[in-house]
């Protein structure tokens, strides 16, 4: 399989738009994490979901807490928050300073295993690199991304940075050789009705709903 190549890092402003137009124009992108031993791992994205002001299922939906207070701050920094006492979620703060709004990256499309986790699953069987990171916690799992990378400006100088979309993924999406769904997103028990999750069409990768 070729391995993922550099393209341009996302400067900050871009992310200062409204997360649900964010949300579709990160499919593509790569997500890079640079760990503290210098290794440099890329995973396209392949499914976001947006959580921006007035919505019922964004964290900062009825006030701003210390858990919810970097969703206000300037977009292009990382929110992550834990689930079920286990499971990191790495978020993208988007929109103008003081209006909450993020987007959830749920899912990566990696090249290879990462070497730090085992090719085989705990029966024996061999993993597959498409399932490495098809979900939110799969994908912190697999970028070893944590509480401690929240509030972190993506950028090539920090330990996470998105780049902009391939050469190669552009010419395929204007021929219509990649496509995108928008669904409505998933695990909510609020706003479950708004149709604010993109993925990328008939990606292995995509989290099963």
């Amino acid at each position: 399989m070729v391995t993922l190549s550099p393209n341009l890092p996302i400067a900050l402003p871009w992310f200062n738009r409204p997360s649900p137009e964010v949300a579709p124009d990160l499919l593509g992108c790569s997500l890079v994490r640079r760990l503290p031993d210098g290794q440099v791992v890329r995973g396209v994205i392949v499914e976001t979901e947006a959580y921006a002001p007035g919505d019922p299922a964004c964290h900062a939906y009825r006030r701003r807490t210390p858990r919810n207070s970097i969703m206000f701050g300037p977009a292009g920094q990382t929110y992550v928050y834990l689930i079920y006492g286990m499971y990191h979620c790495l978020n993208v703060v988007t929109d103008a300073d003081g209006l909450p709004s993020a987007v959830l990256i749920r899912a990566l499309q990696l090249d290879a295993i990462p070497n730090w986790i085992s090719p085989n699953s705990k029966s024996g069987a061999k993993l597959k690199v498409d399932r490495i990171a098809a979900g939110p916690g799969k994908l912190c799992q697999s970028l070893q991304i944590d509480l401690s990378l929240t509030a972190k400006e993506l950028h090539p100088t920090q330990p996470l940075w998105i780049e902009h979309r391939s050469p190669q993924f552009v010419t395929d999406y204007s021929q219509n050789r990649v496509s995108f769904v928008q669904t409505t997103r998933i695990g909510l028990t609020q706003g479950v009705d708004i149709p604010w999750r993109w993925y990328v069409k008939g990606c292995p990768a995509v989290s099963k709903v």
